[in-house]
């Protein structure tokens, strides 16, 4: 075999090299811009988009704004609660679903299209048995401007 016979060959082999460190740098960086985005829209809320309030009469309150004896709903729990919130209030943004210690099974805070917030109650199997304007029964009151 002369040089005239592995040049086919040898160029064959860099493009196969390129085309695979090519791939290769995609595959990185897809990866490094993945870590960098949140999970998924759907997702129960982050810190940055609940704020957490004072509970009335020094109820104690966890950090992302729900009071204590109530615990954020994750998976399926999230999902059917945040459905169903969706639906008794269309167009709302939820602000966080979790279970509720005034009655409730569960509950979920909303923010309304026109920016006003209320709080959807469900039954164990997720039906809505209410919706209340504002932030349920234990969340704090405006306090009177002076």
């Amino acid at each position: 075999m002369n040089d005239a016979d592995n040049k086919p060959v040898n160029h064959r082999r860099r493009v196969l090299a390129w085309s695979a460190g090519l791939l290769a740098a995609g595959a990185v960086g897809g990866a490094l811009i993945a870590l960098g985005l949140p999970a998924s829209a759907a997702e129960t809320p982050t810190s940055a988009n609940v704020t957490a309030t004072s509970a009335p009469s020094g109820e104690a309150r966890e950090p992302r704004g729900q009071r204590a004896g109530e615990t954020l709903l994750t998976g399926s729990d999230a999902e059917k609660a945040t459905a169903a919130a969706l639906k008794a209030v269309p167009g709302a943004t939820i602000d966080r679903v979790e279970t509720d210690a005034d009655g409730a099974v569960y509950e979920a805070h909303v923010t309304k299209s026109d920016g006003s917030k209320a709080t959807v109650l469900f039954d164990k199997d997720f039906n809505v048995t209410s919706v209340e304007a504002g932030m349920g029964k234990g969340a704090p009151k405006a306090q009177p401007s002076q």
